[in-house]
C-alpha cells in the first residue's frame, strides 16, 4: 500500500457520532463519560450553606438552652442560700437559752413583746400556754450553722 493508498483509506472513514457529541477532553465534562464512570452530581451550593446553617442553629440553641437551664439551677441555688443567711440572722438575733446541735429541728416563734423565742417545743405541743406566742417557723440546724426552714408561717415573711 502507498502513501496515497492510505491517505485515501483515513479519508473514506466516517465516523458514525456526531461531531457534535465528541469531547476533545473527556475528563473535564461535568458528568460521566463512560458506562463504568463515577457519577458526578454538582452540588447546590445553597442547599449546603441552608443545611448547615439549620443544623448550626439547632446546635447552638440547644447549647443556649442548656446554659440557661443552668443559670436557672443557680439562681435558685442562691436564693436558698440568701434565704438561709435571713433566717439565720434572725435566729443569732434571738436569746438563746440552750445550744442548738447540729440537724436537730427547733422552732422560732415571736413573743408579746415582740422578741424572737427559739425553742425546742413545737408549735402543736404548747397547748394552753401558747396564747402569746406567734409561731414564725421551724428551722433546722445545719453543718455551716445556717439554718434551713422546714416549715414557715404563712403569716411571716423573713424577707421583711
Amino acid at each position: 500500500m502507498t502513501k496515497d493508498d492510505e491517505k485515501q483509506a483515513k479519508k473514506s472513514i466516517i465516523n458514525p457520532i456526531d461531531s457534535d457529541k465528541i469531547a476533545d477532553h473527556p475528563h473535564l465534562l461535568p458528568y460521566a463519560h463512560t458506562v463504568g464512570g463515577a457519577v458526578i452530581k454538582p452540588e447546590d451550593t445553597g442547599k449546603l450553606k441552608g443545611r448547615a446553617l439549620s443544623a448550626m442553629n439547632q446546635q447552638t440553641d440547644m447549647q443556649l438552652s442548656q446554659i440557661y437551664e443552668q443559670m436557672q439551677l443557680l439562681a435558685a441555688q442562691a436564693q436558698k442560700i440568701q434565704a438561709r443567711k435571713i433566717i439565720s440572722d434572725y435566729i443569732y438575733q434571738t436569746e438563746l437559752r440552750f445550744e442548738p446541735l447540729i440537724n436537730h429541728v427547733y422552732h422560732l416563734y415571736r413573743k408579746a413583746d415582740q422578741k424572737l423565742m427559739l425553742s425546742l417545743i413545737d408549735k402543736e405541743a404548747w397547748g394552753k400556754s401558747k396564747k402569746d406566742l406567734q409561731f414564725l417557723a421551724s428551722v433546722k440546724l445545719l453543718a455551716d450553722h445556717t439554718w434551713d426552714i422546714i416549715e414557715q408561717s404563712p403569716d411571716f415573711n423573713f424577707d421583711s
